[in-house]
């Protein structure tokens, strides 16, 4: 007999329940982009992981330190580091929308919705932080002091782009609900590591610059509010911004954050905005940018590293940092995701969803694992381009992601014929209304 009878007037709560039918348009559309985005990202790696280990490597490192950029404004950088911090914060201006529409109007919205995601999100954060710190405090006597301990925060990103690229390769047919899940833990990673990056890896920070970044975010604001999209205001008060919190101190991929945090999500109803928002909006029309141009870009900048063939890959494994990167980015990732999201749901006597089972989510968390641009940043800012242990952090990260990637291909592959049952359900419309039967049901119970 169940010690805990659930009565007619509170149903069970289910987790990984299917979101309305236009949020799963919205998330198609964005999955989309991405996987295209991922699909360059990877060959930009494998481009530059051939150039910097060919014999004309000399020229890969020349050209991603000849530095551009005026002195006098502290603006004269590397092309490697105009791809850090300059395109980045494109990318980190689109996380922000993201964030700030999912907190508005998306799945975030919703506290009993957005608990696992965010509590999963922050698990698959935590775990992997203390595994590497483990690792480098001493761990089968590994460690190698405080130096190492600077990358604590390395392995907790997770790569949505570089995720579905996996997902494409392996051609399955993940559930609305789980793609729905995956983008949603994405955005909470990213605000976890927008604040990790603001908070721990500042450095020299000059407070009257950083006053003089909030003249142009003003001003960027009001326009924005005043739902004014014309790029020849808003592009130069987003550039002076940016170049305000990059001479703060702070880094200036923070600039994007707040850029998108300033855009509002919901539409005023005035004559000529956008149906859906400017968030939205401004999201549609960069986001290939950012996915298909800025983030491979960073990628072919900042992957390249000289593996120096067998010994140099023995030497980066004999390193506690690539070490602890592998172990948190393989086993932390999964177990930071999936317990946490198996004890929230356990505990609270919600269930998954009829259509999923406890399998699907270990995929999920295992592909999770599969961490690169955000890890390359936070690399970097760590030890510094000339560091050994960036070397390895980077072979650790490629390494990590590959392992994790794998596993979750063999998981989920395994599955993909459930999923396609699933899918074809999920496309059903005998109404011939336009919404698929499986959504009108579930807004129908809403």
């Amino acid at each position: 007999m169940n010690p805990h009878p659930i009565s007619p007037q509170s149903p069970v709560r289910k987790v990984f329940a299917r979101a309305s039918f236009p949020e799963y348009q919205r998330v198609l559309a964005i999955l989309r982009t991405e996987t295209v985005g991922g699909a360059l990202l990877l060959f930009a790696t494998v481009a530059a992981l051939l150039w910097a280990n060919s014999p004309w490597a000399s020229g890969y490192f020349a050209l991603r330190d000849v530095k551009l950029g005026y002195a006098p404004w502290h603006l004269e950088l590397s092309i490697g580091h105009w791809a850090s911090d300059g395109l980045l914060a494109v990318f980190f201006f689109i996380a922000g929308l993201e964030l700030k529409r999912e907190f508005v109007s998306g799945e975030l919205r919703n506290p009993a919705k957005a608990v696992v995601p965010v509590a999963a999100a922050v698990g698959g954060v935590a775990l992997p932080a203390v595994i590497y710190v483990l690792f480098n405090l001493g761990l089968f006597n590994l460690g190698s002091g405080a130096e190492s301990l600077k990358g604590w925060a390395i392995p907790t990103a997770t790569d949505i782009a570089f995720a579905l690229a996996v997902l494409a390769v392996i051609n399955t047919h993940l559930p609305a609900a789980l793609r729905t899940f995956l983008l949603t833990l994405a955005v909470v990673d990213d605000l976890i590591a927008i604040g990790i990056i603001a908070f721990f890896y500042s450095s020299g920070l000059q407070p009257l610059m950083l006053l003089a970044a909030l003249l142009p975010l003003a001003a960027f604001t009001f326009l924005v509010q005043k739902r004014i999209r014309s790029w020849y205001l808003l592009l130069p008060l987003a550039a002076a911004t940016w170049a305000f919190v990059h001479a703060s101190g702070i880094h200036a991929t923070v600039a994007g954050v707040l850029l998108g945090f300033a855009v509002p999500v919901l539409s005023s109803g005035r004559k000529g905005e956008p149906e859906h928002g400017l968030a939205e909006s401004f999201e549609h029309r960069l986001r290939p940018f950012s996915a298909g141009f800025a983030v491979p870009v960073f990628a072919f900048f900042t992957a390249g590293v000289a593996l120096g063939g067998g010994q140099g890959l023995a030497a980066a494994f004999t390193d506690p940092v690539a070490l602890g990167i592998v172990a948190a980015l393989v086993a932390g990732k999964t177990l930071g995701i999936f317990g946490t999201t198996f004890i929230l749901t356990k505990s609270t006597r919600a269930r998954l969803d009829s259509s999923l089972a406890w399998i699907d989510v270990a995929g999920l968390a295992l592909l999770a694992g599969v961490g690169f641009t955000v890890s390359l940043l936070i690399a970097e800012l760590s030890f510094g381009t000339a560091s050994a242990h960036n070397d390895h952090a980077k072979v650790a990260i490629l390494t990590g992601s590959l392992c994790a990637a794998l596993l979750a291909a063999v998981v989920l592959r395994a599955r993909n014929r459930h999923y396609r049952k699933v899918e074809l359900e999920e496309q059903r419309d005998d109404d011939g209304d336009g919404v698929p039967d499986v959504f009108a049901a579930t807004e129908g119970r809403a």
